[in-house]
């Protein structure tokens, strides 16, 4: 299988404080959605390239929960962690996702799996935030560059298991 380098695109709503992350990949569906529900390979590809990814709760299905640390050099610098609410098999995640620094800022994620022809996938994913102070902040934080370099990761990780 060869790879391609496919863009990451992150779109703010002008009407609703959402983020949207579509991303296209060179794997089916199913494979593409089992590295987001199996903690040994979402921990392989999540986050930025400076850190490592320690799951400390997994349990990937409908009304299930998730926690996970980010490490650099050893020191814990970020947590986070929410609820399953839909798990539906290589088609649909919806969880909760919270950074523990800022615990009431809660946002509700739908992932959704899409078969494209050629055996690839496009994965959409909508962030619901409060209000648009607090997009603004997830978007200013620098979250881009944990979203690109993690996707980046994902399609190294599903080349290599092909």
């Amino acid at each position: 299988m060869t790879t391609t380098t496919h863009e990451t695109e992150i779109k703010a709503d002008d009407r609703v404080p959402t983020i949207e992350i579509v991303r296209e990949f060179d794997a089916e569906p199913e494979h593409v959605f089992r590295a987001h529900v199996d903690p040994e390979l979402y921990a392989r590809w999540v986050g930025p390239r400076s850190v490592s990814t320690r799951i400390t709760r997994w349990d990937a299905r409908t009304g299930g929960e998730w926690a996970f640390a980010n490490d650099r050099d050893g020191e814990e610098i970020a947590t986070f962690y929410g609820s399953f609410h839909e798990v539906r098999a290589d088609e649909r995640i919806v969880w909760t996702f919270t950074y523990e620094g800022v615990p009431d800022g809660v946002a509700l994620e739908t992932l959704t799996f899409e078969r494209l022809d050629g055996g690839r996938t496009r994965l959409r994913v909508l962030s619901l935030v409060e209000d648009f102070e607090s997009r603004d902040g997830i978007l200013a934080s620098g979250m881009d560059v944990g979203v690109r370099e993690g996707y980046e990761k994902l399609d190294e990780l599903l080349t290599k298991d092909a």
